[in-house]
C-alpha cells in the first residue's frame, strides 16, 4: 500500500468545500482532502510532495469529446484559422509536397466563412492534388469537402442516393459537387476511411490522443458516439494498460428509417455497457444526432435562417421518441445532438415521452451543444433533470461571424446561453467537442469566463453578459461532466474516496486576470494517485 501526500498547495476541489491545503492519497484513491496540518497528522508516514503553493484543480471531465477522431486530427493539416481557399489550398498542397507517397491527404478545420457562399467544391481541391484523394472536414465535423478522385475512391457518382438525413450536394446538372454533411458523410464517408486504417493506426491514434490529454490535464472524456472500430481499440489500450484517462462512452445510434433496426442499435448498446465497466473504459449511453449545425444551414430551427431557408431535423420526434423510451428502459444514459431550437425541442419531447412510458425516476439524459434555445424550453429540460452539455470555445467570437449571420436577427444575442441553465437549476456539463475544437481545457474555461476568443486576441466577445465565474466554470468542467454520466461517486471532485486525478498548473488562474488562463500550464497530472505526466 502506497500513502502520498500532498502539500503546500492552493487546492480547488469542486466539491461542496471549495478550497483546501493539502491530499492524502492511499494507493489510486483520495483519503483525505483538507488543512495541512490535520493531513500530516493523519498520515505522518506518508511520502511527502511539496506543491509549492502551486494550484491544483480536479483532473478535467471533457463532457463531450470524440476521443479517437481526437487524436487522428493531432496527425491531419490543420486548417484551423485559414480565412480563405487560397490559404487553405496552400496547407494542403504543403502536406502533399511534404509526404508525396502518402495514398491520401486528411485535413480538418476549415470555416464555412472561409468559403465564398459557405459551400466548397472538388475543384478547389483538384487545383492543387488532382491525383490522390483529399478529404478535409468542417471544422464541426458534420461535413466533409473532396476531391474528384476522393468521390471516385468512394464510389460516389451522380447516382447514388442520398441517405436518410444527409445530403451529397450536387450542381444545377445533377454532379456531385464534393461536399457531403450529415448522414451522407457518416454513412458514406467515414466508414470507409475507417476501413482503410490498420489496427496498429487505430492504436496510434488513442495513444496520440492520451499523450495530449495528459499534457493539459485531461483525465476523463465522454466519448460522444463511438463504433465497433473505435470500441476495439479503446480494450486494446485497456488491457495494455495503456489508457491514462478515463472513457466514458456512448454508443453512435444512426437513423436507419426503421424503427427495428433502431432499436436493435439500442439492444447493442445495452449489452455493451454490460460487458464493459472498467475503471478506465465504461459505455453508459448512447449518442443520436437530432440535427446539423447553424454554421452549415442544416440545424433545424423554430424560424427560417436569414436566407429564409431551414432544416428538416436528421430525426423527427416520431422517430427519436421510441428509441430513448427504449434506452431509458434499459437503463442508458441517452445524449441527444440538438443545436436548432426546434431540435431541442424535439430532444426534449423524447424524454417527456420515455418518463411517460416508463415512469418516475432519475435519469441522466442530456441534451448535446443548445446553441440556440428558448428560455421556456430550458425550463421544461430543467424540469425534466435533462443536462445541458455545451462546449465554450464554440461560443468564440473568432469563429462566430458565419454564425451570426445565418440567423441575422436578434436570436444571435440568446446564443449559448449558460447562465439561463444555471438559474433554470439545470446541471450544466462543458466540454470540447474535440477535434471539433481545441481539446485543452484551460481555453475553454478562458472562452466560458469572459465570452472573448481564446484564438484571435481581437475577435472582440459574444454576449459578454452570458460569462460565467471560473469557479462555477472549472465545476461544470470536472463535477458536473462528471455526474451526468454517473461517475460523481468515482472522478469530478477531490474528496475522500474518489480516485486521485488531479491537475497541478504552475500558475494560480483564480489570482490573475483571465489572460492567466491562456499562459498557464500543466505542469503535473495525476491519475488514479500515478503521475502521468510532469514537465519538464
Amino acid at each position: 500500500m502506497t500513502t502520498q501526500l500532498y502539500t503546500n498547495a492552493r487546492i480547488f476541489t469542486s466539491d461542496t468545500r471549495r478550497w483546501a491545503e493539502a491530499m492524502i492519497v492511499q494507493d489510486d484513491r483520495l483519503l483525505y482532502v483538507g488543512d495541512a496540518g490535520t493531513a500530516a497528522r493523519l498520515r505522518p508516514d506518508a511520502a511527502v510532495t511539496d506543491l509549492e503553493g502551486r494550484l491544483v484543480v480536479p483532473g478535467f471531465v471533457d463532457g463531450h469529446a470524440h476521443v479517437v477522431g481526437t487524436g487522428e486530427a493531432l496527425g491531419q493539416v490543420s486548417l484551423w484559422g485559414a480565412k480563405s481557399v487560397q490559404d487553405i489550398q496552400q496547407r494542403i498542397k504543403a502536406r502533399d509536397t511534404e509526404r508525396p507517397d502518402a495514398h491520401r491527404i486528411l485535413a480538418t478545420g476549415w470555416l464555412h466563412g472561409a468559403i465564398p457562399g459557405g459551400v466548397p467544391n472538388a475543384g478547389m481541391l483538384d487545383a492543387v492534388v488532382p491525383d490522390k484523394p483529399v478529404y478535409a472536414f468542417a471544422y464541426d465535423f458534420h461535413s466533409v469537402w473532396v476531391n474528384s478522385a476522393a468521390l471516385t475512391e468512394l464510389g460516389i457518382t451522380d447516382a447514388t442516393e442520398n441517405p436518410h438525413g444527409g445530403t451529397i450536394k450536387r450542381n444545377a446538372d445533377g454532379h456531385a459537387t464534393g461536399y457531403i454533411d450529415e448522414n451522407a458523410f457518416y454513412d458514406l464517408v467515414l466508414p470507409f476511411l475507417d476501413s482503410q486504417v490498420s489496427e496498429n493506426e487505430h492504436s496510434a491514434s488513442i495513444a496520440a490522443v492520451q499523450q495530449a490529454y495528459r499534457e493539459t490535464g485531461v483525465t476523463a472524456a465522454c466519448d460522444m458516439g463511438f463504433n465497433e472500430t473505435d470500441l476495439d481499440a479503446f480494450k486494446r489500450a485497456d488491457k495494455d494498460g495503456t489508457l491514462t484517462s478515463r472513457l466514458i462512452a456512448y454508443w453512435r445510434v444512426n437513423n436507419t428509417g426503421s424503427v427495428e433496426d433502431n432499436i436493435a442499435q439500442v439492444q447493442r448498446a445495452a449489452a455493451l455497457a454490460v460487458e464493459h465497466e472498467t475503471p478506465f473504459l465504461r459505455v453508459v449511453g448512447i449518442k443520436v444526432i437530432i440535427d446539423g449545425t447553424i454554421d452549415g444551414c442544416t440545424a433545424t430551427l423554430g424560424m427560417p435562417y436569414a436566407d429564409g431557408s431551414n432544416a428538416e431535423p436528421i430525426w423527427s420526434l416520431d422517430e427519436l421518441a421510441p428509441v430513448v423510451a427504449a434506452a431509458d428502459a434499459a437503463g442508458l444514459k441517452v445524449a441527444m445532438h440538438a443545436i436548432g431550437d426546434e431540435s431541442v425541442r424535439i430532444a426534449i419531447g423524447a424524454v417527456e415521452h420515455a418518463v411517460a412510458a416508463n415512469g418516475p425516476r432519475e435519469r441522466r439524459h442530456r441534451i448535446e451543444h443548445l446553441e440556440l434555445v428558448d428560455r421556456a424550453d430550458v425550463d421544461r429540460l430543467a424540469a425534466l433533470g435533462i443536462t445541458a452539455s455545451m462546449q465554450p470555445v464554440h461560443a468564440d467570437p473568432a469563429i462566430s461571424e458565419n454564425w451570426a449571420a445565418k440567423l441575422g436577427d436578434e436570436r444571435v444575442e440568446r446564443g449559448f446561453p449558460w447562465p439561463w441553465i444555471k438559474e433554470a437549476g439545470a446541471c450544466l456539463a462543458f466540454g470540447t467537442d474535440s477535434p471539433t475544437s481545441p481539446h485543452a481545457p484551460l481555453p475553454n474555461m478562458y472562452v466560458a469566463t469572459t465570452r472573448a476568443s481564446a484564438l484571435d486576441a481581437s475577435a472582440g466577445t459574444n454576449v459578454p453578459d452570458f460569462a460565467l465565474p471560473l469557479a462555477d466554470s472549472i465545476e461544470h468542467a470536472t463535477r458536473d461532466s462528471a455526474w451526468t454520466c454517473g461517475a460523481e461517486h468515482a472522478i469530478g471532485r477531490l474528496a475522500a474516496g474518489l480516485y486521485a486525478d488531479f491537475v497541478v498548473l504552475d500558475t494560480d488562474v483564480f489570482a490573475g486576470n483571465a489572460a492567466t488562463l491562456l499562459a498557464a500550464k500543466v505542469v503535473r497530472t495525476v491519475v488514479g494517485g500515478r503521475t502521468v505526466y510532469e514537465k519538464d
